[in-house]
Protein backbone atom coordinates (compact mmCIF):
# COMPACT_ATOMS: atom_id res chain seq x y z
CA UNK A 1 0.00 0.00 0.00
CA UNK A 2 3.08 2.48 1.06
CA UNK A 3 4.38 1.37 -2.26
CA UNK A 4 1.57 2.50 -3.94
CA UNK A 5 0.91 5.73 -3.04
CA UNK A 6 4.94 6.65 -3.09
CA UNK A 7 4.60 5.34 -7.15
CA UNK A 8 1.76 7.95 -7.15
CA UNK A 9 2.81 10.63 -5.82
CA UNK A 10 6.38 10.20 -7.44
CA UNK A 11 4.07 10.69 -10.76
CA UNK A 12 2.40 13.82 -9.34
CA UNK A 13 6.24 15.34 -8.81
CA UNK A 14 7.31 14.80 -12.06
CA UNK A 15 4.48 16.37 -13.77
CA UNK A 16 4.55 19.27 -11.75
CA UNK A 17 8.03 19.28 -12.33
CA UNK A 18 7.67 19.54 -16.02
CA UNK A 19 5.15 22.40 -15.70
CA UNK A 20 7.43 24.46 -13.92
CA UNK A 21 10.34 23.66 -16.69
CA UNK A 22 8.00 24.71 -19.42
CA UNK A 23 6.67 27.94 -17.57
CA UNK A 24 10.18 28.87 -17.70
CA UNK A 25 11.62 27.65 -20.86
CA UNK A 26 8.29 30.35 -22.10
CA UNK A 27 9.63 32.88 -19.36
CA UNK A 28 13.16 32.87 -20.68
CA UNK A 29 12.10 33.00 -24.63
CA UNK A 30 9.95 36.29 -23.40
CA UNK A 31 13.31 37.56 -21.91
CA UNK A 32 15.40 36.93 -24.71
CA UNK A 33 12.94 38.58 -26.96
CA UNK A 34 12.89 41.72 -25.10
CA UNK A 35 16.33 41.80 -24.19
CA UNK A 36 17.54 44.08 -27.30
CA UNK A 37 14.99 46.58 -25.92
CA UNK A 38 16.46 46.48 -22.31
CA UNK A 39 20.11 46.67 -23.11
CA UNK A 40 19.70 48.61 -26.57
CA UNK A 41 22.84 46.96 -28.19
CA UNK A 42 23.62 48.15 -31.26
CA UNK A 43 22.97 44.70 -32.73
CA UNK A 44 20.05 43.95 -31.09
CA UNK A 45 18.42 46.62 -32.19
CA UNK A 46 19.32 46.33 -35.60
CA UNK A 47 17.74 43.06 -35.58
CA UNK A 48 14.27 44.85 -34.41
CA UNK A 49 14.26 46.78 -36.94
CA UNK A 50 15.03 44.61 -39.79
CA UNK A 51 11.85 42.14 -38.39
CA UNK A 52 9.89 45.25 -38.44
CA UNK A 53 10.51 46.14 -42.18
CA UNK A 54 10.22 42.82 -42.54
CA UNK A 55 6.99 43.22 -41.31
CA UNK A 56 5.84 46.13 -43.59
CA UNK A 57 7.19 44.54 -46.49
CA UNK A 58 4.87 41.86 -45.93
CA UNK A 59 2.27 44.87 -45.31
CA UNK A 60 1.69 43.24 -41.88
CA UNK A 61 1.48 46.56 -40.45
CA UNK A 62 0.31 45.86 -36.75
CA UNK A 63 2.53 43.08 -36.04
CA UNK A 64 5.58 46.02 -37.06
CA UNK A 65 3.75 48.25 -34.90
CA UNK A 66 3.28 45.84 -32.08
CA UNK A 67 6.87 45.04 -32.58
CA UNK A 68 7.93 48.93 -31.75
CA UNK A 69 5.79 49.84 -29.21
CA UNK A 70 6.91 46.73 -27.05
CA UNK A 71 10.41 47.99 -27.75
CA UNK A 72 9.28 51.29 -26.53
CA UNK A 73 7.70 50.00 -23.40
CA UNK A 74 10.79 48.55 -22.40
CA UNK A 75 13.29 51.36 -23.81
CA UNK A 76 11.51 54.67 -23.63
CA UNK A 77 14.70 56.18 -24.45
CA UNK A 78 14.81 54.61 -27.77
CA UNK A 79 13.76 57.41 -29.99
CA UNK A 80 14.31 55.62 -33.79
CA UNK A 81 11.48 53.43 -32.54
CA UNK A 82 8.79 56.16 -32.32
CA UNK A 83 10.28 57.52 -35.49
CA UNK A 84 9.49 54.37 -37.68
CA UNK A 85 6.06 54.16 -35.80
CA UNK A 86 5.56 56.98 -36.82
CA UNK A 87 6.21 56.93 -40.39
CA UNK A 88 3.67 53.41 -40.60
CA UNK A 89 1.14 55.38 -38.80
CA UNK A 90 1.17 57.85 -41.47
CA UNK A 91 1.49 55.08 -44.14
CA UNK A 92 -1.77 53.98 -43.13
CA UNK A 93 -2.60 57.69 -42.93
CA UNK A 94 -3.64 57.47 -39.14
CA UNK A 95 -2.57 61.23 -39.05
CA UNK A 96 -3.05 62.34 -35.03
CA UNK A 97 -1.12 58.96 -34.25
CA UNK A 98 1.67 59.85 -36.31
CA UNK A 99 1.41 63.21 -35.57
CA UNK A 100 2.53 62.73 -31.84
CA UNK A 101 5.05 60.18 -32.98
CA UNK A 102 7.08 62.44 -34.87
CA UNK A 103 6.65 65.17 -32.33
CA UNK A 104 7.85 62.60 -29.91
CA UNK A 105 10.77 62.22 -31.89
CA UNK A 106 11.69 65.47 -32.38
CA UNK A 107 11.89 66.21 -28.70
CA UNK A 108 14.25 63.26 -28.58
CA UNK A 109 16.02 64.52 -31.62
CA UNK A 110 15.27 67.95 -32.44
CA UNK A 111 16.71 69.64 -35.47
CA UNK A 112 16.12 65.76 -37.44
CA UNK A 113 15.50 67.12 -41.23
CA UNK A 114 14.12 63.69 -42.25
CA UNK A 115 11.74 63.47 -39.58
CA UNK A 116 10.74 67.11 -40.10
CA UNK A 117 10.36 66.36 -44.04
CA UNK A 118 7.86 63.11 -43.12
CA UNK A 119 6.05 64.99 -40.54
CA UNK A 120 5.47 68.30 -43.16
CA UNK A 121 4.35 65.47 -46.08
CA UNK A 122 2.01 64.62 -43.67
CA UNK A 123 0.04 67.56 -43.51
CA UNK A 124 0.22 67.71 -47.10
CA UNK A 125 -1.28 64.07 -47.13
CA UNK A 126 -3.93 65.05 -44.48
CA UNK A 127 -5.03 68.22 -46.17
CA UNK A 128 -5.42 66.74 -49.40
CA UNK A 129 -7.17 63.95 -47.52
CA UNK A 130 -9.88 66.17 -46.54
CA UNK A 131 -9.67 68.19 -49.97
CA UNK A 132 -10.76 65.07 -51.52
CA UNK A 133 -13.64 64.62 -49.55
CA UNK A 134 -14.93 68.06 -50.08
CA UNK A 135 -14.50 67.88 -53.63
CA UNK A 136 -16.55 64.34 -53.88
CA UNK A 137 -19.15 65.75 -52.19
CA UNK A 138 -19.33 68.62 -54.62
CA UNK A 139 -18.93 66.05 -57.47
CA UNK A 140 -15.93 67.26 -58.51
CA UNK A 141 -14.70 63.70 -58.77
CA UNK A 142 -11.56 64.05 -61.29
CA UNK A 143 -9.70 66.95 -59.25
CA UNK A 144 -10.45 64.36 -56.24
CA UNK A 145 -8.91 61.53 -57.89
CA UNK A 146 -5.85 64.13 -58.52
CA UNK A 147 -5.24 64.77 -54.88
CA UNK A 148 -5.57 60.97 -53.69
CA UNK A 149 -3.43 59.90 -56.26
CA UNK A 150 -0.65 62.41 -56.77
CA UNK A 151 -0.85 63.46 -52.97
CA UNK A 152 -2.39 61.29 -50.43
CA UNK A 153 -1.19 57.86 -52.00
CA UNK A 154 2.10 58.80 -52.37
CA UNK A 155 2.76 60.13 -48.78
CA UNK A 156 0.09 57.48 -47.43
CA UNK A 157 0.19 54.58 -49.83
CA UNK A 158 -1.38 52.17 -47.40
CA UNK A 159 -4.06 54.03 -46.36
CA UNK A 160 -7.14 52.11 -46.62
CA UNK A 161 -9.57 55.03 -45.89
CA UNK A 162 -8.04 56.51 -49.58
CA UNK A 163 -7.91 53.42 -51.40
CA UNK A 164 -11.85 53.03 -50.40
CA UNK A 165 -12.35 57.11 -51.28
CA UNK A 166 -10.59 56.41 -54.82
CA UNK A 167 -13.31 53.58 -55.59
CA UNK A 168 -15.98 55.39 -54.64
CA UNK A 169 -14.94 58.49 -56.82
CA UNK A 170 -14.01 55.74 -59.78
CA UNK A 171 -17.50 54.92 -59.72
CA UNK A 172 -18.80 58.27 -59.51
CA UNK A 173 -17.07 58.78 -62.41
CA UNK A 174 -18.45 55.85 -64.28
CA UNK A 175 -14.93 53.96 -64.37
CA UNK A 176 -15.98 50.94 -63.36
CA UNK A 177 -13.13 48.47 -64.53
CA UNK A 178 -10.47 50.24 -62.51
CA UNK A 179 -13.19 50.34 -59.46
CA UNK A 180 -12.41 46.16 -60.05
CA UNK A 181 -8.79 46.34 -60.14
CA UNK A 182 -8.87 48.78 -57.39
CA UNK A 183 -10.82 46.73 -54.89
CA UNK A 184 -9.10 43.97 -56.01
CA UNK A 185 -5.66 45.12 -54.88
CA UNK A 186 -7.83 46.07 -51.52
CA UNK A 187 -9.46 42.49 -51.20
CA UNK A 188 -5.97 40.66 -51.78
CA UNK A 189 -4.96 42.15 -48.31
CA UNK A 190 -8.14 41.95 -46.75
CA UNK A 191 -10.27 39.53 -47.86
CA UNK A 192 -13.14 40.06 -45.83
CA UNK A 193 -13.38 43.75 -46.28
CA UNK A 194 -16.93 44.70 -46.03
CA UNK A 195 -16.57 47.80 -47.80
CA UNK A 196 -14.90 46.97 -50.75
CA UNK A 197 -16.71 43.86 -51.43
CA UNK A 198 -19.66 46.25 -51.48
CA UNK A 199 -18.02 48.56 -54.07
CA UNK A 200 -16.89 45.97 -55.88
CA UNK A 201 -20.33 44.06 -56.46
CA UNK A 202 -21.45 47.94 -57.19
CA UNK A 203 -18.87 48.25 -60.08
CA UNK A 204 -19.98 44.83 -61.52
CA UNK A 205 -23.77 45.77 -61.05
CA UNK A 206 -23.37 48.88 -63.12
CA UNK A 207 -21.34 46.86 -66.21
CA UNK A 208 -24.52 44.86 -65.89
CA UNK A 209 -22.75 41.71 -64.91
CA UNK A 210 -25.73 40.62 -62.04
CA UNK A 211 -24.37 37.26 -60.95
CA UNK A 212 -20.86 38.45 -60.15
CA UNK A 213 -22.26 41.25 -58.05
CA UNK A 214 -24.68 39.20 -56.42
CA UNK A 215 -21.83 36.92 -55.45
CA UNK A 216 -20.10 39.70 -53.59
CA UNK A 217 -23.20 41.10 -52.10
CA UNK A 218 -23.81 37.83 -50.33
CA UNK A 219 -20.20 37.15 -49.18
CA UNK A 220 -20.68 40.55 -47.27
CA UNK A 221 -24.25 39.95 -45.87
CA UNK A 222 -22.50 36.09 -44.32
CA UNK A 223 -19.71 38.51 -42.66
CA UNK A 224 -22.44 41.01 -41.61
CA UNK A 225 -25.87 39.99 -41.91
CA UNK A 226 -27.28 43.32 -40.73
CA UNK A 227 -24.42 45.38 -42.91
CA UNK A 228 -27.32 48.28 -44.20
CA UNK A 229 -25.53 49.02 -47.72
CA UNK A 230 -25.52 45.93 -48.66
CA UNK A 231 -28.75 44.78 -47.53
CA UNK A 232 -30.17 47.69 -49.86
CA UNK A 233 -27.65 47.08 -52.86
CA UNK A 234 -28.39 42.99 -52.43
CA UNK A 235 -32.43 43.05 -52.48
CA UNK A 236 -32.47 46.67 -54.93
CA UNK A 237 -30.98 44.09 -57.52
CA UNK A 238 -33.45 41.19 -56.51
CA UNK A 239 -36.12 43.34 -57.04
CA UNK A 240 -34.80 44.87 -60.63
CA UNK A 241 -34.14 41.49 -62.23
CA UNK A 242 -37.50 40.10 -60.65
CA UNK A 243 -39.36 43.75 -62.47
CA UNK A 244 -37.38 43.20 -65.63
CA UNK A 245 -37.97 39.21 -65.91
CA UNK A 246 -42.17 39.86 -65.44
CA UNK A 247 -41.86 42.95 -68.17
CA UNK A 248 -40.51 40.18 -70.70
CA UNK A 249 -42.59 37.67 -69.48
CA UNK A 250 -45.91 39.69 -70.13
CA UNK A 251 -44.02 41.23 -73.25
CA UNK A 252 -43.38 37.35 -74.63
CA UNK A 253 -47.15 36.45 -74.03
CA UNK A 254 -48.74 39.27 -75.33
CA UNK A 255 -49.65 41.25 -72.27
CA UNK A 256 -48.22 44.17 -74.01
CA UNK A 257 -50.06 47.05 -71.52
CA UNK A 258 -48.95 45.07 -68.18
CA UNK A 259 -45.23 44.67 -70.11
CA UNK A 260 -45.52 48.78 -70.54
CA UNK A 261 -46.12 49.36 -66.76
CA UNK A 262 -43.07 46.87 -65.77
CA UNK A 263 -40.98 48.05 -67.90
CA UNK A 264 -41.79 51.64 -66.40
CA UNK A 265 -41.30 50.09 -63.18
CA UNK A 266 -38.25 48.74 -63.72
CA UNK A 267 -36.19 51.95 -65.53
CA UNK A 268 -37.32 53.95 -62.32
CA UNK A 269 -35.89 51.56 -60.06
CA UNK A 270 -31.97 53.11 -61.22
CA UNK A 271 -32.12 55.36 -63.84
CA UNK A 272 -28.06 55.49 -63.71
CA UNK A 273 -28.19 52.00 -64.37
CA UNK A 274 -27.55 52.43 -68.30
CA UNK A 275 -25.94 49.07 -69.14
CA UNK A 276 -29.35 47.43 -68.14
CA UNK A 277 -31.53 50.23 -68.83
CA UNK A 278 -30.60 50.04 -72.43
CA UNK A 279 -32.41 46.60 -72.39
CA UNK A 280 -35.73 47.70 -70.73
CA UNK A 281 -35.69 51.16 -73.25
CA UNK A 282 -35.36 48.88 -76.37
CA UNK A 283 -37.98 46.42 -74.82
CA UNK A 284 -40.61 48.96 -74.06
CA UNK A 285 -39.90 50.76 -77.56
CA UNK A 286 -40.87 46.68 -79.38
CA UNK A 287 -44.05 46.89 -77.23
CA UNK A 288 -44.95 50.49 -78.17
CA UNK A 289 -44.79 49.30 -81.91
CA UNK A 290 -46.67 46.35 -81.61
CA UNK A 291 -49.27 48.90 -79.95
CA UNK A 292 -49.08 51.32 -82.46
CA UNK A 293 -48.21 54.14 -80.41
CA UNK A 294 -44.91 55.30 -82.70
CA UNK A 295 -44.42 58.88 -80.46
CA UNK A 296 -43.58 56.40 -77.29
CA UNK A 297 -41.87 54.09 -79.33
CA UNK A 298 -39.93 56.71 -80.81
CA UNK A 299 -38.86 58.40 -77.52
CA UNK A 300 -38.00 54.91 -76.08
CA UNK A 301 -35.64 53.97 -78.85
CA UNK A 302 -34.18 57.11 -78.60
CA UNK A 303 -33.10 56.90 -75.35
CA UNK A 304 -31.21 53.39 -76.30
CA UNK A 305 -29.38 54.76 -79.02
CA UNK A 306 -28.35 57.87 -76.65
CA UNK A 307 -26.90 55.15 -74.31
CA UNK A 308 -25.04 53.06 -77.84
CA UNK A 309 -25.95 54.31 -80.77
CA UNK A 310 -24.13 51.53 -82.84
CA UNK A 311 -27.41 49.15 -81.51
CA UNK A 312 -29.03 47.87 -84.71
CA UNK A 313 -31.77 46.79 -83.33
CA UNK A 314 -32.72 50.04 -81.74
CA UNK A 315 -32.32 51.57 -85.28
CA UNK A 316 -34.51 49.65 -86.82
CA UNK A 317 -37.23 48.98 -84.02
CA UNK A 318 -36.86 53.22 -84.11
CA UNK A 319 -37.48 53.36 -88.12
CA UNK A 320 -40.55 51.22 -87.56
CA UNK A 321 -41.67 53.93 -85.10
CA UNK A 322 -41.37 56.51 -87.77
CA UNK A 323 -43.20 54.85 -90.08
CA UNK A 324 -46.27 54.61 -87.64
CA UNK A 325 -45.77 58.51 -87.32
CA UNK A 326 -45.25 58.89 -90.54
CA UNK A 327 -42.22 60.51 -90.54
CA UNK A 328 -40.73 59.29 -93.82
CA UNK A 329 -37.33 60.90 -94.40
CA UNK A 330 -36.39 60.00 -90.28
CA UNK A 331 -37.78 56.05 -90.95
CA UNK A 332 -35.34 56.12 -94.55
CA UNK A 333 -32.43 57.61 -92.32
CA UNK A 334 -32.58 54.61 -89.48
CA UNK A 335 -32.90 51.76 -91.88
CA UNK A 336 -30.46 53.08 -94.16
CA UNK A 337 -28.03 53.47 -90.76
CA UNK A 338 -29.37 49.52 -89.40
CA UNK A 339 -28.90 48.29 -93.20
CA UNK A 340 -25.15 49.84 -93.34
CA UNK A 341 -24.60 48.38 -89.89
CA UNK A 342 -25.80 44.66 -90.57
CA UNK A 343 -25.34 44.19 -94.28
CA UNK A 344 -26.44 40.55 -94.73
CA UNK A 345 -30.25 40.99 -92.66
CA UNK A 346 -32.27 41.11 -95.94
CA UNK A 347 -35.59 42.06 -93.27
CA UNK A 348 -33.75 45.27 -92.69
CA UNK A 349 -33.51 45.57 -96.30
CA UNK A 350 -36.81 45.14 -97.09
CA UNK A 351 -38.35 47.17 -94.41
CA UNK A 352 -35.92 50.21 -95.86
CA UNK A 353 -37.34 49.21 -98.91
CA UNK A 354 -40.89 49.70 -97.81
CA UNK A 355 -39.76 53.03 -95.69
CA UNK A 356 -38.33 54.41 -99.04
CA UNK A 357 -41.39 53.67 -101.18
CA UNK A 358 -43.22 55.32 -98.19
CA UNK A 359 -41.40 58.13 -98.42
CA UNK A 360 -41.73 58.58 -102.40
CA UNK A 361 -45.11 58.14 -101.90
CA UNK A 362 -45.50 61.18 -99.22
CA UNK A 363 -43.71 63.33 -101.47
CA UNK A 364 -46.37 63.51 -104.50
CA UNK A 365 -49.88 65.01 -104.82
CA UNK A 366 -52.18 63.84 -102.37
CA UNK A 367 -55.18 63.93 -104.76
CA UNK A 368 -57.52 62.62 -101.54
CA UNK A 369 -56.61 65.48 -99.59
CA UNK A 370 -56.84 68.19 -102.60
CA UNK A 371 -60.74 66.75 -102.96
CA UNK A 372 -61.02 66.39 -99.25
CA UNK A 373 -62.39 63.14 -99.69
CA UNK A 374 -61.00 59.84 -97.42
CA UNK A 375 -59.20 57.60 -98.78
CA UNK A 376 -62.74 55.43 -99.03
CA UNK A 377 -64.31 58.32 -100.72
CA UNK A 378 -66.79 56.08 -103.45
CA UNK A 379 -67.26 57.36 -106.96
CA UNK A 380 -69.84 59.32 -106.09
CA UNK A 381 -68.69 61.13 -103.16
CA UNK A 382 -65.28 62.29 -105.23
CA UNK A 383 -67.80 63.58 -108.44
CA UNK A 384 -69.57 65.65 -105.65
CA UNK A 385 -66.20 66.71 -103.80
CA UNK A 386 -64.74 68.05 -107.53
CA UNK A 387 -68.12 69.34 -108.55
CA UNK A 388 -67.92 71.94 -105.21
CA UNK A 389 -64.69 72.63 -105.19
CA UNK A 390 -64.84 73.34 -109.08
CA UNK A 391 -67.51 75.48 -108.54
CA UNK A 392 -65.66 77.00 -104.94
CA UNK A 393 -62.45 77.70 -107.01
CA UNK A 394 -63.80 79.00 -110.95
CA UNK A 395 -61.24 81.66 -111.89
CA UNK A 396 -65.01 83.60 -112.93
CA UNK A 397 -65.77 83.42 -109.50
CA UNK A 398 -62.49 84.85 -108.32
CA UNK A 399 -61.56 87.61 -109.84
CA UNK A 400 -59.76 89.06 -107.18
CA UNK A 401 -57.16 86.31 -106.45
CA UNK A 402 -58.08 84.88 -110.44
CA UNK A 403 -54.25 83.77 -110.36
CA UNK A 404 -54.41 81.56 -107.09
CA UNK A 405 -57.40 80.34 -107.92
CA UNK A 406 -56.50 79.09 -111.69
CA UNK A 407 -53.50 77.34 -109.75
CA UNK A 408 -56.34 75.87 -107.39
CA UNK A 409 -58.68 75.03 -110.57
CA UNK A 410 -55.84 72.95 -112.31
CA UNK A 411 -54.89 71.16 -108.72
CA UNK A 412 -58.57 69.80 -108.57
CA UNK A 413 -58.79 68.71 -112.09
CA UNK A 414 -56.01 66.89 -112.00
CA UNK A 415 -57.25 65.51 -108.47
CA UNK A 416 -60.29 64.43 -110.35
CA UNK A 417 -58.66 62.74 -113.30
CA UNK A 418 -56.41 60.81 -111.48
CA UNK A 419 -59.17 59.83 -108.55
CA UNK A 420 -62.56 59.51 -110.76
CA UNK A 421 -61.07 57.25 -113.29
CA UNK A 422 -61.12 53.28 -111.51
CA UNK A 423 -58.14 52.28 -113.35
CA UNK A 424 -56.50 55.16 -112.20
CA UNK A 425 -57.35 55.24 -108.84
CA UNK A 426 -56.33 51.69 -108.18
CA UNK A 427 -52.71 52.25 -109.87
CA UNK A 428 -52.56 55.37 -107.53
CA UNK A 429 -53.72 53.41 -104.08
CA UNK A 430 -50.91 50.86 -104.97
CA UNK A 431 -48.15 53.50 -104.98
CA UNK A 432 -47.54 53.11 -108.96
CA UNK A 433 -45.74 56.15 -110.75
CA UNK A 434 -48.33 57.53 -112.83
CA UNK A 435 -46.93 61.19 -112.76
CA UNK A 436 -44.75 60.06 -115.94
CA UNK A 437 -47.55 58.61 -118.06
CA UNK A 438 -48.01 61.89 -119.28
CA UNK A 439 -51.11 63.31 -116.68
CA UNK A 440 -49.04 66.48 -116.48
CA UNK A 441 -48.90 65.79 -112.23
CA UNK A 442 -46.59 67.09 -109.83
CA UNK A 443 -43.99 69.29 -111.39
CA UNK A 444 -45.90 71.24 -114.27
CA UNK A 445 -49.23 70.83 -112.99
CA UNK A 446 -52.57 69.74 -114.33
CA UNK A 447 -53.98 72.51 -117.10
CA UNK A 448 -58.07 72.20 -117.52
CA UNK A 449 -57.44 75.45 -119.78
CA UNK A 450 -55.43 73.66 -122.31
CA UNK A 451 -52.68 76.11 -122.38
CA UNK A 452 -50.34 73.76 -123.05
CA UNK A 453 -49.57 70.88 -125.29
CA UNK A 454 -52.23 68.29 -124.14
CA UNK A 455 -55.56 69.40 -124.30
CA UNK A 456 -58.06 67.80 -121.38
CA UNK A 457 -62.08 67.97 -121.65
CA UNK A 458 -63.83 67.80 -118.36
CA UNK A 459 -68.18 68.11 -118.42
CA UNK A 460 -70.34 68.18 -115.26
CA UNK A 461 -73.61 66.44 -116.70
CA UNK A 462 -76.71 69.04 -116.42
CA UNK A 463 -73.84 71.81 -115.81
CA UNK A 464 -73.71 73.73 -112.36
CA UNK A 465 -76.75 74.82 -110.52
CA UNK A 466 -77.54 79.02 -112.06
CA UNK A 467 -76.18 77.71 -115.09
CA UNK A 468 -72.86 78.63 -117.04
CA UNK A 469 -70.65 81.32 -116.02
CA UNK A 470 -69.69 84.36 -118.59
CA UNK A 471 -66.13 84.47 -120.39
CA UNK A 472 -66.18 81.60 -121.85
CA UNK A 473 -66.91 78.67 -119.37
CA UNK A 474 -70.81 78.29 -119.76
CA UNK A 475 -71.96 74.58 -118.75
CA UNK A 476 -68.38 74.10 -117.37
CA UNK A 477 -67.60 72.49 -121.07
CA UNK A 478 -63.86 72.67 -121.74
Amino acid sequence: MGMKLCGSDFVACRGFLYTVFILNFVLCCHLLQLQPFVDGKPGDTAALFERVSQSIKAKKYNEALADLTAAIEADPALSEAYWRGASILRQLCRYEESEKSYKKFLEMKPGNSAAEKELSQLYQAQNALSSAHNLFDSGDFTKALEYIDKVVLVFSPACPKAKLLKVRLLLASKDYSNAISETGYILKEDEDNLEALLLRGRAYYYLADHDVATRHYQKGLRLDPEHGELKKAYFGLKNLLKKTKSAEDNASKGKLRLAVEEYRAALALDPNHTAHNVHLHLGLCKVFVKLGRGKDAVTSCTEVLEIDEDLVEALVQRGEAKLLVEDWEGAVADLKSAAEKSPQDMSIRETLMKAERLLKLSQRKDWYKILEVSKTASISEIKKAYKKLALQWHPDKNVDNREEAEAKFREIAAAYEILGDEEKRTRYDNGEDIDDNGMGMGGGGFNPFGGGAQQFTFHFEGGFPGGGFPGGFGGFHF
